[in-house]
């Protein structure tokens, strides 16, 4: 019967892995009872995410993750506060170890990296061939790095040794992404100021101008993005000026004409994927009309030359628009059996701090001291909501009851398919929101209760806004 049911089991992860490209299956000892969610980087100018699978690790400390993958591709695993990558490759199975932070490193607020390690690996996978190449650029980086001030003319032989060998090694090697990981890692290693760097125009022509997109790819796209970083101030001013105007006519063409005039934009496809960029970069310098550059965006999210570009396009104008200080505060519907529904309405009148929390966080426990203290310092001038991720599969423990029993304002358990959680572009915890009376962002993420590296917490600002709503309430009297 046993084996019966292992070939069922066996079976069936194989019609998965057939129908659906990738299999995870992993050993998370610490994270029993817990979600795990793999995503992919939708692009990398904007960071953005998108859910592929989520699963809860059983009592016996395995998971499984299925889900589609046409090509190589960055995978984002996360587990609460915890967050570790892997790459994929078509129609393959993984066996990973998703491991708990390491207790010695300091605990990160905004996530914290851990490292998948892999059960079994086969030297024909992408992690395979690029762990084994990283390990090489770390003894070249870690063996001459001290030469590049000392001796750069030393350096820079050894730099070309370098090169020279890993193109021999990688020589008969097709996988595409492969090859794109190691030339743009190469080119990030020549950017190392030596004797024999290329200058800017060189550099364009010898890893970019002819060379295709490879939007999937990190190396090459953290290569063009630090390429091209602060494009504006390098333009002439004629093309500058240019630029300018096309940003006032809101008009995509004039700033893609004015471009073509810079010799590091002269590819077309490299051209309107930097305009994207750039106008992202300089939305909150003050230098262009931040409506006109969201039009521009808007406009290209729908009709950019290449079609990668509009999701890129739209992308950036989620994260731009996204609780900008000064900007209406996303709505959002708090809803948990047993209580009221509510929206942002209901906290109208008043400041809102929202805490975003991970219930199964110590540092939520250490945290709740601080946020009744302030909330009986000034509850009555501000509402406050604190809001967890509830899972649907699990019930709380008796640990995590008693924490929430503890919580004297409003406080709600939403699931994974809540859209708050992307409206508030929640991905690490804890994180807090302060939205003003009349429904505007004031910060996000906004101050803590407990001090940030400026030794700053909410509680100054919210001791200033008591003081002005009280004086403006004398002044009405």
């Amino acid at each position: 019967m046993r084996k019966l049911l292992s070939l069922i089991s066996l079976l069936f992860t194989l019609t998965l892995a057939q129908a659906q490209g990738v299999v995870i299956t992993g050993f998370a000892p610490s994270y029993v009872g817990k979600t795990i969610n793999a995503s992919k980087v939708l692009d990398y100018f904007s960071q953005a995410k998108g859910l592929l699978a989520t699963t809860t690790v059983r009592k016996d400390s395995t998971f499984t993750l299925v889900f589609e993958s046409p090509d190589v591709q960055k995978i984002i695993l996360t587990s609460g506060n915890n967050e570790g990558f892997i790459l994929v490759q078509p129609n393959t199975e993984y066996k990973i170890y998703f491991p708990e932070k390491d207790k010695y490193t300091p605990y990160k607020p905004s996530g914290n990296e851990v490292e998948v390690a892999f059960l079994e690996l086969d030297s024909t996978d992408i992690n395979y061939k690029i762990l084994g190449f990283q390990r090489w650029v770390d003894h070249f980086i870690g063996n001459n790095y001290h030469l590049k001030s000392r001796d750069s003319l030393l350096f820079a032989k050894g730099l070309d040794r370098f090169k020279t060998s890993v193109q021999k090694y990688y020589a008969t090697d097709t996988n595409v992404y492969l090859k794109a990981h190691i030339r743009f890692t190469i080119a990030g290693l020549d950017n190392i100021p030596n004797a024999a760097e290329r200058n800017r125009y060189e550099k364009y022509d010898f890893y970019i101008r002819n060379t295709p997109v490879y939007y999937n790819c990190e190396a090459y796209m953290t290569y063009i993005g630090d390429f091209y970083q602060k494009l504006i101030p390098r333009l002439s001013i004629e093309t500058n000026q240019a630029v300018y105007e096309g940003v006032l006519h809101s008009s995509p063409s004039m700033i893609m004409k004015a471009l073509a005039t810079e010799y590091t934009t002269s590819n077309l496809q490299i051209r309107e994927l930097v305009m994207i960029k750039t106008l992202s970069e300089a939305f909150n310098t003050g230098d262009f009309p931040q409506t006109n550059i969201l039009t521009i965006l808007d406009s290209l999210s729908q009709r950019a030359l290449i079609k990668q570009h509009r999701e890129i396009a739209k992308n950036l104008t989620v994260k731009l628009t996204q609780l900008v200080s000064g900007g209406k505060a996303p709505d959002m519907v708090l809803i948990e059996s047993g209580k009221e529904t509510k929206t942002l309405h209901n906290y109208s009148g008043k400041h809102v701090y929202i805490q975003f929390m991970d219930i199964e966080s110590l540092r939520t426990e250490q945290e709740l001291p601080l946020m009744k203290e302030i909330h009986s310092k000034y509850g009555n001038y501000v509402h406050f909501i604190s809001i967890y991720k509830a899972s649907e599969l699990s019930e709380l423990d008796e640990k995590q009851k008693k924490l929430l029993e503890q919580i004297n304002w409003d406080v709600y358990g939403l699931p994974e398919s809540n859209p708050i959680w992307k409206k508030y572009n929640i991905e690490a915890f804890p994180q807090y929101t302060l939205i003003d009376a009349a429904g505007y962002v004031v910060a996000s993420p906004a101050l803590a209760p407990t001090p940030n590296g400026q030794y700053q917490t909410i509680d100054e600002t919210f001791f200033y806004l008591k003081k002005v709503i009280e004086r403006d309430g004398e002044g009405e009297r």
